[in-house]
């Protein structure tokens, strides 16, 4: 056996669980990390500085949200969709979701209609900041939060693991251009509900669901191999960085 590989600098600061998955999950939908690539929790522990147990807490956690692959007796790797997962997930949204929307028309309040609309400023707000991981992630809570304002547990849990199928599919096949289009999608989706237009926001989320679809294109050619440690610590770098400036 070769020399044990050596790890990212620790970055002496204790964070708490949420800290480290927030870390971890804007690293993976930023594609900052390869799919198939492994999370050693010794490693990662090491970058956070804490222990092996909270951080497997958080790649569990991690896992049920399909950011990561755990597998038994192998360990935990980057999740590795494919494109040819695609279509049947996307089939399933389109008719899971487009029954959303058409019983929302007309039904919702205007607090649920401002809190679209607060939701869509968020969303402009990523774009015009260039942070594809929080993009992403926006545009997945747009969708959970129609299914909530269906009132229904069982509709939001069916959506939930489908947006988090679909999430790994966008990190790694759709243009980070291409998220301005989901903004205009979504605000489209936005004005037939506030219309009271059954119709019109079936439609619209049907066509913005095939168009996500037909945008997800196969990578030109394989990324260079990263260090998976050292990147996450820059990240969390990043992060602590972020959080130690001074608020206006």
């Amino acid at each position: 056996m070769g020399a044990p590989r050596a790890c990212a600098k620790v970055v002496r600061m204790h964070p708490t669980e949420e800290a480290i998955h927030r870390t971890l999950a804007q690293t993976l939908l930023a594609g900052r990390l390869a799919p198939g690539t492994q999370l050693v929790e010794t490693r990662l522990a090491q970058v956070f500085g804490v222990s092996r147990e909270r951080v497997r807490k958080v790649l569990h956690r991690l896992g049920h949200e399909r950011l990561l692959d755990l597998m038994p007796n192998r360990g935990c790797f980057v999740s590795n969709p494919t494109l040819a997962q695609a279509r049947e997930i996307y089939d399933a949204r389109r008719i899971i979701e487009g029954g959303i929307v058409g019983s929302l028309a007309g039904t919702l309040s205007p607090s649920q209609l401002e809190a679209l609309a607060e939701h869509e400023r968020r969303e402009h707000a990523a774009l015009h900041a260039g942070d594809r991981a929080a993009s992403i992630r926006l545009s997945g809570e747009y969708h959970l939060l129609l299914a909530e304002f269906t009132g229904s547990p069982f509709v939001v849990r069916q959506l939930q693991e489908l947006v988090s199928r679909t999430a790994m599919l966008v990190a790694f096949f759709e243009p980070a251009s291409a998220s301005g289009c989901g903004c205009e999608e979504h605000e489209a989706i936005a004005q037939a509900l506030r219309r009271g237009d059954a119709a019109g926001a079936m439609k619209a989320m049907q066509v913005h669901l095939s168009l996500i679809e037909t945008r997800l294109k196969p990578r030109a050619a394989p990324e260079a191999e990263v260090d998976a440690e050292q990147t996450i610590a820059e990240a969390w770098a990043d992060a602590q960085a972020g959080l130690a400036q001074p608020t206006a």
